[in-house]
């Protein structure tokens, strides 16, 4: 029996969609994971391939699976490298966004340009289902065998990792902005008796709940402190810090020291900043 599915572009769309709407609105983290591989592997390559070779003699199958991941690996850290050089930067939510768009737009090309083409010179995915006949020698088996065997392997393999997912290092996230929320425009001059103003952030990372603090000193002295702040595995926190010089001079260091629970010693060595105090 031969099957017929077409360029394949629709159900890959669809696929994207499923992935988008798992992402967005539901926590399904197996889903995720089964999605996002080929999404970000396999996905982005295949619509570009169908996009630029159309036509079904121009290669094989196997050819154009091989060069659809290479071109996916290819094209991700190239979106990657333009999101860092815009204002949504690399996170979740602009990666996921700016894939989906690529695979969008390069889909749509990619069917016009086969609709321009008669219908047997389009590439389509074919599969030919035969029952197995025993009559044939062992050595005939063979492939089929294994390749049945390597299936089940990798299925087998990714539905462990999938159920028992390995902990990463623990680790606490925890950085100082300036008032626009980059890491620029850091206050460096101020009055005596004059409000200075970052953004601390914190992001936990240590797979449980904990508790943070920050202590603001100028000079070595406390001059704010902010807390408790609780936070859960993955919450990020980010709040307006104040701080008032009291007294002038140059090259007055002001250090942002944090602390997990109850420890009287900070997570790491304290961030700092430079500042020009005059009366």
């Amino acid at each position: 029996m031969r099957i017929n599915i077409g360029s394949g572009l629709l159900p890959l769309n669809l696929l994207v969609i499923v992935l988008l709407v798992a992402i967005i609105f539901f926590p399904l983290v197996p889903l995720r994971v089964i999605l996002g591989l080929p999404f970000i592997l396999f996905f982005p390559g295949y619509v570009l391939m169908l996009a630029l070779f159309p036509r079904k003699e121009r290669m094989s199958g196997i050819e154009r699976v091989v060069l659809s991941f290479g071109l996916s690996i290819a094209v991700v850290p190239l979106v990657g490298l333009i999101l860092n050089y815009t204002w949504w930067g690399i996170t979740l939510e602009s990666v996921l966004y700016s894939l989906a768009s690529f695979i969008f737009i390069t889909s749509v090309i990619a069917h016009f340009k086969r609709k321009r083409l008669p219908e047997q010179e389009r590439f389509v995915i074919e599969f030919q289902l035969r029952i197995p006949s025993w009559r044939t020698g062992h050595r005939d088996k063979a492939p089929s065998i294994i390749l049945v065997l390597a299936i089940l392997g990798v299925l087998g393999m990714m539905g462990y990792v999938i159920a028992t997912p390995k902990v990463g290092e623990r680790f606490t996230e925890f950085y100082i902005l300036g008032q626009e929320g980059k890491v620029t425009e850091y206050p460096s001059e101020l009055k005596v008796g004059e409000e200075g103003r970052v953004i601390i952030g914190i992001i936990n990372r240590e797979s449980e709940p904990v508790s943070y603090r920050v202590e603001v000193r100028i000079g070595g002295m406390t001059n704010n402190e902010m807390g408790p702040i609780v936070l859960e595995h993955e919450e990020k926190w980010e709040r307006e810090a104040t701080f008032v010089p009291q007294v002038a001079g140059k090259n007055q260091k002001v250090e942002f020291l944090l602390y997990k629970d109850r420890n009287i010693e900070p997570c790491f060595e304290p961030l700092h900043l430079w500042i020009d105090v005059t009366e």
